[in-house]
């Protein structure tokens, strides 16, 4: 089962070209106001953006909330929400059933499964499979924002082009920049380098991956729990099952490695009426729970696996190596896409945590 959270719980259904892609979410406290505009604009966030730059399937994702609300508010059943699936195309997966696409779950997901799977635009594996998780993240989102919890992120890099972010940028002002392109990157001269780097790969018939960061602000002190549900544990498991993240770090992560307790531990000082430290390299959080500074996580998105260069896989029903060459509709980078759902598992996994916590509900 595609389900999540102890006290959010969050269960996606449906599949890349099956009839519909939604989520059901369990443990929104009743009267909870949901505001049906504002998940339809984290949806529209999702969708594809520039022909240039995206996928040519074109799909409306319209939000229907099937159940659940009641005159704007939670009642306290389990919320249903679904977009329909209508820019369908079997076939090119049809024809090479046979054949795993290197960089897919074609391969394991058959063993799985079996020869009837429907694998057609990756199946459950697909990343269509994230519209639901938007969905339960622009709840969990509103959920946090009467608490003063606010969460963004951002394209942090391209293949090797690198974005300048200062720290301490207000979130509001990393959202509105990153807005402003269609690689979703606050630093514009950067994302010029990007969209090239991008439109450069579509021509080439390949494709590339980057690196997006999400800061969170405003949780409280004390948030999370220790060992086996600590933050970073929580929010790993969330953003690893987004599909393409490949690796995970927060605040200073793998640069620790090369660090002494001194270079990284991060000095308490009293600052604006709180304990605060005088650096992030612990990204906000210490044994599992809030410093009460920002929540800061990185993660990698490789290169899209659908490219329309020739590769190497096996016919399995003939026991061949043959090569294949993968055709269809598929973004030749896919983290402009993801920067809005790896907000949007950051905010579950945080209400999650919160309402466990005491902190929300």
């Amino acid at each position: 089962m595609m389900e999540f959270g102890e006290r959010y719980r969050v269960t996606i259904f449906g599949s890349s070209h099956g009839p519909e892609v939604g989520v059901a979410i369990d443990g929104i406290p009743a009267g909870t106001p949901v505001d049906p505009e504002a998940i339809q604009a984290e949806l529209d966030r999702r969708k594809p953006v520039g022909r240039r730059l995206a996928t040519r399937r074109r799909e409306e994702d319209r939000l229907v909330l099937d159940s659940g609300i009641v005159a704007g508010r939670a009642d306290g059943r389990t919320v249903r929400a679904h977009v329909a699936n209508e820019d369908v195309r079997r076939e090119p997966y049809e024809r090479i059933a046979d054949t795993p696409r290197p960089g897919h779950a074609d391969l394991p997901a058959r063993m799985r499964y079996g020869p009837a799977a429907d694998l057609s635009g990756g199946g459950i594996f697909s990343g269509r499979m994230t519209v639901g998780l938007v969905i339960a993240g622009s709840i969990a989102r509103s959920m946090l924002a009467t608490k003063g919890i606010a969460i963004a992120a951002f394209t942090r890099s391209i293949g090797p082009v690198e974005a300048n972010v200062p720290d301490d940028l207000p979130l509001h002002d990393i959202a509105r920049a990153a807005a402003a392109n269609e690689v979703g990157s606050p630093d514009p001269e950067a994302a010029r380098r990007m969209e090239a780097a991008i439109a450069s790969a579509r021509r080439d018939g390949d494709s590339v991956g980057g690196v997006i960061e999400v800061r969170a602000t405003g949780a409280p002190t004390g948030l999370g729990e220790p060992f086996f549900d600590s933050i970073e544990s929580v929010l790993a498991h969330l953003l690893f099952s987004v599909p393409a993240v490949k690796a995970v770090e927060f605040g200073a992560g793998f640069r620790a490695a090369r660090m002494r307790g001194s270079e990284h531990n991060d000095p308490f000082v009293w600052k604006d009426g709180a304990v605060r430290t005088a650096t992030n390299h612990a990204g906000g959080i210490l044994g599992g729970l809030a410093t009460g500074m920002p929540i800061v996580a990185r993660v990698a998105v490789k290169p899209t696996s659908s490219i329309a260069k020739a590769q190497g896989t096996v016919n399995l029903a003939t026991r061949e190596n043959v090569e294949i060459v993968v055709t269809g509709r598929h973004d030749p980078c896919i983290v402009p896409r993801a920067v809005v759902v790896i907000e949007a598992v950051t905010a579950i996994a945080l209400a999650d945590l919160a309402l466990r916590g005491g902190f929300l509900g």
